[in-house]
């Protein structure tokens, strides 16, 4: 039996599937697009090298993981009858990282978001006896507030506009859960701005670095320095959605995966990386707000780096003037701890990043087999001189 877990090679689906694989016994199911299973494994190796050695990526991809080999849009995932059926039969348990991110693309968010989450309702509604069923949404499900903070339990209101298609799309989404799956163990993750990691400044996910960077680097900022952003790391988020899903009885069935009341300020940020970096401190003028969003949404439509950075920037933008803040006292009950905060991080995330010009230094499978190999041969050489002297 086996965790079905969607959005493996992604950036928070592949934090979730190293602390399944590190932190637990069971084994895990993955649903990958790819034409053949070498390629299938080449994109599971790409986005967990950022978590293991590939000597130890090989030994659970021979042990404790299942690749089935399809798409999440496509009827039964593109899967023939016996594998559908051994991926139902394998299946006691789902975690629903997989979505679309493209805020700006109704059809994007319509196709993965919608129609994959309803796919993966229809098996596990074929699975027998299924333990739990997570579903990883987002606060965004909150709609266009501000100036308040939120709970669980009253964040979706249907009267509330949406702030853009993605957000829209995953609280009909979290909708289907509840009223397609009565019977089953539910558990809804909503995580606000996941952004770094705590235990090192390397990513892989660089779109909202990029558009963090941008701010970071502006002498004046058209923000309130008071305003509060809801940041957490991803590290924080994996560990909360493993552990919470891998519990018999969690105490409830939502949790903001946040800040919360602890949530730093633009100003507590941006001093945090001044005194990093040496820097100085910007200057913030709330009353360029109007002008520097017009000039974002212009840039937008230009092509090129310009144009793309300034689409970043314009998805950005709304969750740096919302101002809400998001109660995570449920989470950090059930970790023991409230996640850190986003200054003691931030530097050597954007460190990495420009020193990295905004790219993740992949080890392609060819290099990271001859690595492995010539590693293993130096063991015995290593071994014999420990035991001589």
């Amino acid at each position: 039996m086996a965790i079905f877990l969607t959005g493996s090679t992604g950036y928070i689906g592949a934090h979730v599937l190293s602390e399944l694989l590190s932190g637990y016994d069971e084994r895990v199911a993955l649903l990958i697009r790819a034409k053949n299973e070498q390629e299938a494994a080449q994109r599971l190796w790409h986005a967990l090298q950022l978590h293991m050695d590939f000597a130890k990526f090989r030994e659970y991809l021979r042990s404790r993981i299942t690749i089935f080999r399809g798409d999440l849009t496509d009827w039964r995932f593109g899967l023939d009858a016996a594998d559908y059926g051994r991926l139902i039969a394998e299946t006691h348990s789902v975690i629903h990282c997989a979505a679309s991110l493209n805020r700006k693309s109704e059809k994007s968010c319509m196709n993965v978001n919608l129609r994959g989450t309803l796919a993966v309702i229809q098996l596990a509604h074929r699975a027998h006896g299924l333990r739990r069923f997570s579903f990883v949404s987002t606060v965004a499900v909150a709609g266009r507030r501000q100036r308040e903070t939120v709970a669980e339990d009253t964040s979706i209101d249907w009267n509330i506009s949406d702030w853009d298609p993605y957000a829209r799309t995953k609280k009909f989404c979290e909708h289907m859960v509840r009223e397609l799956l009565p019977d089953v163990p539910k558990t809804i993750f909503r995580p606000s701005i996941v952004l770094g990691d705590t235990r090192y400044g390397a990513t892989t996910q660089f779109d909202m670095v990029r558009a963090f960077a941008f701010l970071a680097g502006l002498a004046v900022l058209p923000l309130r320095p008071n305003d509060r952003i809801d940041t957490v790391p991803v590290d924080y988020v994996a560990q909360a959605i493993a552990r919470i899903h891998q519990q018999e009885n969690p105490a409830h069935e939502i949790y903001h995966l946040s800040s919360g009341a602890a949530s730093e300020t633009c100003r507590q940020i941006t001093d945090a990386l001044a005194r990093a970096s040496g820097g100085r401190k910007p200057t913030y003028v709330p009353a360029l707000s109007g002008m520097f969003e017009g000039t974002v949404n212009w840039l937008s439509n230009r092509k090129g780096n310009l144009g793309r950075n300034a689409s970043l920037l314009k998805v950005f933008l709304p969750y740096l003037y919302w101002n809400v803040v998001f109660d995570n006292s449920r989470v950090a009950a059930e970790m023991g701890a409230a996640p850190a905060p986003f200054t003691q991080y931030c530097y050597p995330l954007l460190k990495f990043s420009r020193e990295n010009r905004f790219r993740y230094p992949y080890v392609d499978w060819a290099a990271a087999e001859a690595n492995s190999a010539t590693a293993m041969a130096a063991m015995p050489a290593l071994q014999n001189r420990g035991a001589v002297s």
